[in-house]
């Protein structure tokens, strides 16, 4: 049978697909359901279930490793079997049954609700940007707009969670809290679902009917695929509670990746293919740098909030969860600003290369720290430090992050050949897995029981920082031509 072209006119709303703000609405809910559960969590471990630092950091640590690690998987799994649409109705579906299973308040519910939200955010998040993608055809000069829209979704819901989740769960219980991320989740779910005719069918199975016929005991692959899935979560609940094994597996992991593009240009004698691997295994290390003194937000950096600053806002006293919202607020200010500058750098041919900016970046997360320490000088030993030193030091966090983040994956897969795509991308979420791991020893030398002084490890970390960033950015030529002009 011909294949009918359709010559119905595409939906549009403020010049994009239609589809674009189904997908902006998902997301947006989606980071609301993450990120209200990831503001409460240190204080939830430390207060609810009155862990010790050290303990709760681990967890919180292995948590968010595995979040990271687990769109590796989720991505494959769409792209070959259930489609992206069914991966986020699925994923959604998980994140929310995770969220409630936190408000049985107790270790066993904190561990299955974890496993759940893990399973769940490898499937939605590793696919809902894919839709995206797909709304446009290839050379549509309206998709980097489109991304940037739908990013703003993101951040919208990372200021909501931030702010209303964390406000809720801190002024009228925990488990308030992580129920209404839950209810935001299934909002989320809701949007998805109601616009499918909006998507004109982006999204869907590689082979419906292959996925759907049986293949045992009547069960068919979609079937197998959700039952494996629920099967993942005792794993997850086991090595959550074993956090240094994942440690271990995250780390043989990420060589093996790794080792396999190393091996790849080898075996193909391709010289700037080398180059180029070497190349993004240190920007890799760049990154991994970065994002685990970032990651404090959610571990030392708000217990330090919630014990060691003057939170006093007028006549509130600030939560210490919703500290973080600071970030979110100030990706959404300042996000088109750097957008534009970077443009307007390119074209005067001042727009530091890649080795550069990642340098830069990290030099900022140092000296947001050094803030810290200015601030808690400013008053003396023993008083609290003033809330706008905090708030500096999440601009300066912020500031960083745009130097490093916008580049993402575009960048990085544009160093070796499509073919190794896949393993790429699995190399650059291993190394935000293992930023968020090494953010959790760092954590837990800060504060409680036999650590150091907040504001000692800050100083240091501020230090090493600023003069590691240095050094990467007297080196950024050098790394540069290991790129061979890749941009």
């Amino acid at each position: 049978m011909p294949t009918v072209v359709s010559t119905q006119p595409e939906r549009t709303l403020f010049g994009h697909p239609i589809g674009l703000f189904v997908l902006f609405f998902s997301e947006m809910w989606e980071r609301f359901c993450y990120y209200g559960m990831r503001a409460l969590l240190i204080l939830y471990l430390t207060k609810s279930l009155m862990m010790g630092d050290v303990v709760a950091t681990g967890i919180y640590g292995a948590y968010t490793a595995l979040v990271y690690a687990a769109p590796v998987v989720g991505g494959r799994v769409a792209d070959r079997l259930l489609g992206y649409r069914n991966a986020v109705i699925l994923g959604g579906l998980l994140m929310a049954a995770g969220e409630f299973a936190l408000l049985g308040d107790s270790e066993f519910w904190l561990y299955l609700g974890m496993g759940l939200i893990i399973v769940g955010n490898g499937y939605f998040k590793a696919n809902i940007s894919s839709i995206v993608g797909r709304l446009y055809r290839d050379g549509d000069e309206r998709r980097d707009s489109g991304f940037t829209i739908f990013y703003m979704g993101i951040n919208i819901g990372a200021l909501l969670a931030t702010t209303l989740c964390a406000w809720v769960g801190e002024t009228f219980g925990f488990h308030y809290g992580f129920g209404l991320a839950g209810i935001g989740m299934l909002i989320g779910v809701a949007i998805f679902v109601a616009g499918q005719g909006m998507l004109v069918g982006k999204g869907e199975p590689p082979d419906e009917q292959r996925l759907h016929e049986p293949v045992a005991a009547g069960l068919s692959r979609f079937h197998l695929t959700i039952l494996a899935s629920l099967a993942a979560v005792p794993v997850l609940y086991f090595l959550l509670q074993y956090e240094a094994v994942i440690s271990v597996l995250l780390i043989v992991l990420w060589v093996l990746v790794n080792g396999s593009l190393i091996a790849n240009a080898l075996g193909k004698q391709d010289r700037v293919m080398l180059h180029r691997t070497f190349a993004l295994i240190i920007l890799q290390l760049l990154n991994i740098a970065f994002w685990a003194c970032f990651e404090q937000a959610g571990t030392s950096l708000t217990l330090f909030a919630d014990r060691g600053v003057d939170r006093s806002f007028f006549d509130w006293t600030v939560p210490a969860s919703v500290t973080q919202s600071a970030n979110a607020f100030f990706i959404i200010v300042f996000g088109s600003m750097f957008s534009a500058m970077w443009i307007f750098l390119d074209r005067i041919k001042k727009n530091p290369n890649i080795p550069m900016k990642f340098g830069l970046g990290i030099i900022q997360a140092g000296l947001g720290f050094l803030v810290l320490v200015v601030g808690a000088a400013s008053v003396g030993e023993g008083a609290l430090v003033p809330l706008m030193f905090l708030v500096l030091m999440y601009l300066l966090h912020t500031t960083g992050e745009l130097f490093l983040s916008p580049i993402g994956l575009s960048m990085v897969t544009k160093l070796v050949p499509k073919s190794m795509t896949g393993t790429v991308m699995g190399a650059w979420f291993l190394s935000f897995s293992l930023a968020n791991k090494l953010a959790a020893f760092i954590a837990g030398l800060t504060g409680g029981e036999g650590g150091a002084n907040y504001i000692e490890v800050f100083d240091t970390m501020g230090w090493v920082l600023v003069i590691f960033g240095g050094v990467v950015c007297l080196l950024a030529g050098s790394i540069n031509k290991l790129m061979h002009g890749v941009k």
